[in-house]
């Protein structure tokens, strides 16, 4: 099969990934092989391909907003059958054993497996997964429509309820990308007013045009105190001014793995029971809520279509901030 793969760490501008002839994966028991269709790209595809996270396997296939057909099945599964369609998200298999998996936090796992970091992920024409780790797809999403949602859109799902918006609160957006682009729409879905804050005019324009009643810069002051904040963007800086944003007893959530380091800042920030608090990864149930929620509200992705060659460009713009909404991979045919 045609696979993209990353041999080692490199900026983006120095195209990290390969186009080669790659094994085709079988299933294991419990495994299903996905022939995919579509995969997004994510900024942690892009932390990756430049040595920003941890890469434990080299070569790897990266990618793990993955939406593809059943086409094989390994022994012993029953929940999907050959033809079905089903995504694939960054949480790839957990123990489901350990304190933390079995309190519901399978997240903070400290052994888990992700798509596309400890095994190869959807920047290739096939890849297989644990059935118990993969999702239906709503029928009412496309295929590209649906591929943001495996990521940008759980995270953001799970960054709003750590944030502890509720709804017609008033909530913060610092950067408007792929996640942020889905989360105002849940948001919007619960009577939040939201507030954007980001540097780019076309994003500001996006964000308006999806019902944010305000947006400017980070270092800009709203017109009225927040409730809740969640920074998308990975830097440090924007934690003391989404802080200062922040009413009393207001929680930032940092959705982000991995951030630029956080200044030292002025404790009255921090002051007035305010929390600061980092989003890891997402749970099943994450995606499970998201896909159904999705489908009811329904949510609409903005996507920019590359083909598997173009990875690296997809790469690019999203590490300058041109990409509107989601960029996708059109990996089989349309």
């Amino acid at each position: 099969m045609k696979a993209m793969i990353l041999r080692g760490p490199r900026p983006a501008e120095q195209n990290p990934l390969d186009l080669v002839d790659w094994p085709q994966p079988e299933p294991a028991p419990g495994q299903v092989r996905l022939r995919v269709q579509v995969c997004g790209v994510c900024h942690t595809d892009l932390h990756l391909a430049e040595g920003e996270i941890d890469l434990p396997r080299l070569p790897i296939v990266p990618g793990h907003q993955i939406v593809g057909q059943v086409d094989a099945v390994g022994e012993g599964v029953s929940r999907f059958a050959v033809g079905d369609r089903v995504g694939v998200p960054w949480l790839y298999s957990t123990c489901g054993v350990c304190d933390y998996c079995r309190s519901g936090l399978e997240n903070l796992y400290n052994s888990a497996w992700f798509t596309g970091q400890h095994v190869d992920g959807g920047f290739a024409e096939y890849m297989v997964v644990p059935a118990d780790f993969a999702y239906p797809i709503p029928p009412e999403f496309p295929d590209e429509q649906a591929a943001p949602l495996l990521c940008a859109g759980i995270i953001g799902y799970r960054s709003l309820r750590l944030s502890d918006i509720r709804p017609g609160g008033r909530l913060g957006l610092y950067g408007f990308g792929a996640s942020a682009h889905v989360t105002i729409q849940v948001a919007r879905h619960w009577g939040c007013e939201v507030y954007v804050f980001t540097r780019s005019p076309e994003h500001q324009r996006h964000a308006l045009e999806l019902g944010a009643v305000w947006v400017g810069q980070a270092q800009d002051t709203p017109p009225v105190p927040l409730d809740s904040a969640i920074t998308f963007a990975p830097a440090g800086w924007l934690v003391p001014e989404a802080l200062r944003a922040l009413r009393k007893g207001g929680t930032l959530a940092i959705n982000a793995i991995h951030m630029s380091p956080i200044p030292e800042m002025r404790y009255e920030l921090l002051y007035g029971e305010r929390t600061v608090r980092s989003v890891a990864n997402a749970t099943r149930r994450d995606a499970e809520e998201l896909l159904q929620l999705a489908a009811q509200i329904p949510i609409h992705t903005d996507v920019e279509r590359y083909s598997l060659s173009e990875a690296n460009i997809a790469l690019q713009r999203l590490k300058r901030g041109e990409i509107r909404g989601a960029a996708v991979l059109q990996i089989g045919q349309r």
